[in-house]
């Protein structure tokens, strides 16, 4: 006999050595859905054990990007809804209850459903800035919905009408400021490449220009100076980040330069 509470919905998840993250994800959210997709690659710390014990259908599948990978998932579910949700996030109470009367009336006319997120970083949750409210569709009718966008920026576009719900998806992105930091060169090389592609050039008053505004933009006109030092920080992050990323163009352009073809002057 189906269990009354679950609701005609998948979770979609996907997952890379998410031990320390993913039971807190499935204990929010697998009380909620009928079905449990996990699409793992590579997985060597426990990941798998953790969503056999809630009952999810495992699949192996090697790293395709986050975009092709999470589509992956997608075409696995079975149920009428789907939800992707990513191993570091958790359903807020108040979410839980949104989705479940969403889910119930099925969708109100609506085939998606669209939430802010909020992430818990040094030591609180961050309620202002370029972070929050970060409003993220994640709640699809199956068969109307697809990620799209680029490998480090996948976005879900759903062929329908979405509702936004009550109550916070949290986030739990970075275990520390090194764990941060580490994430930086990866998304900065796949920006190098969209740039080359566009075939865009280093353009240092621009850069400079477009760093400067993040920094402004997050900490005065979203503010980021409301969430205390961790919104300073994470200001400031964002302009270096965004410095960093542009700056690779720069290198690439320079790197095959050598010694002997600039003035010595020393």
């Amino acid at each position: 006999m189906s269990d009354p509470a679950k609701l005609p919905l998948s979770l979609a998840i996907i997952a890379h050595n998410e031990a320390a993250n993913l039971r807190r994800c499935l204990e929010s959210a697998a009380p909620l859905a009928s079905e449990i997709v996990v699409v793992l690659n590579d997985s060597t710390d426990g990941t798998e054990a953790i969503a056999r014990e809630f009952g999810a259908t495992i699949f192996h599948e090697t790293w395709h990007g986050h975009r092709d990978q999470k589509n992956i998932a997608l075409d696995k579910t079975t149920q009428p809804w789907v939800l992707a949700i990513d191993a570091d996030e958790e359903l807020s109470p108040k979410l839980i209850q949104s989705i479940r009367e969403f889910v119930s009336k099925d969708g109100e006319g609506h085939d998606g459903a669209e939430f802010p997120r909020k992430v818990w970083y040094l030591g609180r949750w961050i309620k202002h800035g370029d972070w929050y409210p970060d409003w993220s569709l994640r709640l699809i009718r199956c068969g109307k919905g697809r990620w799209t966008g680029s490998r480090e920026h996948d976005k879900m576009v759903v062929d329908g009408t979405v509702k936004r719900l009550d109550g916070d998806l949290h986030h739990y992105s970075f275990r520390d400021m090194d764990h941060q930091l580490s994430k930086i060169p990866y998304f900065a090389d796949i920006y190098l490449a969209r740039m080359l592609d566009r075939g865009e050039k280093w353009n240092a008053p621009s850069v400079i220009f477009r760093s400067l505004w993040r920094f402004f933009r997050a900490y005065f006109i979203r503010l980021g100076i409301l969430d205390g030092f961790p919104g300073f920080y994470i200001a400031w992050f964002q302009a270096f980040s965004t410095f960093y990323r542009h700056a690779k163009l720069y290198e690439h352009q320079e790197k095959d330069r050598r010694p002997e073809d600039s003035p010595d002057d020393g």
